[in-house]
């Protein structure tokens, strides 16, 4: 399959859909990528969790997120998205990955302008290579290129202790029924690992929380935190603050503090540790990422990298931090995007 598009977007999260709204009201063919299902991301995201944000700093394309309590649940996340997406027809390839993204020479440019499917309106810039889940290759011209690929797609690991790898080792919590009179380990202290070690207790699991530092993150959301230090205070849930984990075992874990190594019983491991941004398609198309930040290099007006007509969206933005972009404030990354494509080019007229 051959298509050339005016605006070929990585990511069909919330972002990424914005941008790919905000190019179509402007005139600009867009299409979204995605290695999962539409809004993977928050598909991965606890089955019961709500959101920190209200409802109406989670919309986007102008359509309201209409829910009946003040912070909306996962559920009614994914269908506000599904709707929005179909309101205004995005068009998002699911399940298929990309895998490079290829700046077109001069000579290059020929092949975007006799494609299978050719709705650019704009000269193609870049190539774009993806692949189906079937094995099927695909390539896509484009203008330009989004990459709003989120933040959930590599966690951050145990530093290679033994046993990280096992089958009973979670980097991803979704709900606690399985854990019900289980001995669990959740490891981490932000809201990720408190989340997670809040629901387990309600399922029924014996849970013991492992944190490095000496206490729970600050972050923690402020209507969590007197629920979880209340289940702390009562021993409901055991934590474990200064301690590592070295090791895991098939129904432990081997911990590590100033008084040495213990062993913790858990047949169920949940490591909540964080995410690193994933930057490895930009890096391959020359982006360098600053060494402190973890921050692509692009402009902040614009969200142009380094790369002429390769941009970021979302979170990836953030780099290390993902605490300072959410949907809220990067939602309306497209419209900056749009912009700055509508800029570079005098007139639509090009071919």
């Amino acid at each position: 399959m051959i298509e050339t598009v005016d605006l070929a977007i990585v990511g069909a999260g919330p972002c990424g859909l914005a941008a790919a709204i905000a190019a179509e009201r402007a005139g600009l063919s867009a299409v979204c990528f995605d290695r999962g299902s539409i809004v993977n991301g928050l598909a991965s995201y606890p089955a019961y969790m709500n959101f920190f944000s209200t409802a109406e700093r989670l919309s986007i394309g102008d359509i309201p997120f209409i829910v009946p309590t003040d912070k909306p649940t996962r559920r009614e996340a994914l269908a506000y998205y599904r709707g929005v997406a179909s309101f205004y027809n995005v068009r998002v390839r699911q399940y298929e990955t990309v895998e490079s993204l290829q700046r077109l020479g001069h000579d290059d440019v020929r092949f975007g302008l006799d494609d299978d499917v050719n709705i650019a309106t704009r000269m193609p810039r870049w190539r774009v290579n993806s692949i189906k889940r079937a094995g099927i290759g695909c390539t896509t011209f484009a203008h330009a290129v989004v990459v709003a690929t989120g933040y959930f797609g590599r966690p951050n690991r145990l530093g290679g202790v033994p046993g990280e790898l096992l089958p009973h080792v979670v980097f991803r919590y979704t709900e606690g029924h399985a854990a019900w009179h289980e001995p669990v380990v959740v490891v981490g202290g932000g809201n990720s690992a408190v989340d997670a070690a809040l629901d387990l207790y309600r399922a029924g699991a014996r849970v013991t929380l492992v944190h490095f530092g000496p206490e729970l993150d600050k972050n923690v959301k402020p209507w969590v935190r007197p629920d979880i230090m209340g289940r702390l205070a009562e021993g409901a849930i055991t934590a474990r603050f200064n301690t590592r984990v070295a090791a895991v075992e098939p129904e432990t874990v081997v911990v590590r503090d100033a008084e040495g190594d213990s062993r913790i019983p858990a047949t169920q491991v949940y490591t909540m540790t964080g995410y690193q941004p994933e930057t490895a398609l930009l890096t391959a198309a020359g982006v360098p990422s600053d060494a402190v930040t973890g921050i692509p290099a692009h402009k902040p007006t614009t969200l142009e990298t380094s790369q002429t007509g390769l941009y970021i969206a979302g979170v990836i933005a953030s780099g290390f931090d993902a605490n300072k972009i959410f949907i809220e404030n990067g939602r309306d990354h497209g419209k900056q995007i749009v912009a700055s494509v509508l800029a570079q080019t005098p007139s639509p007229d090009v071919f």
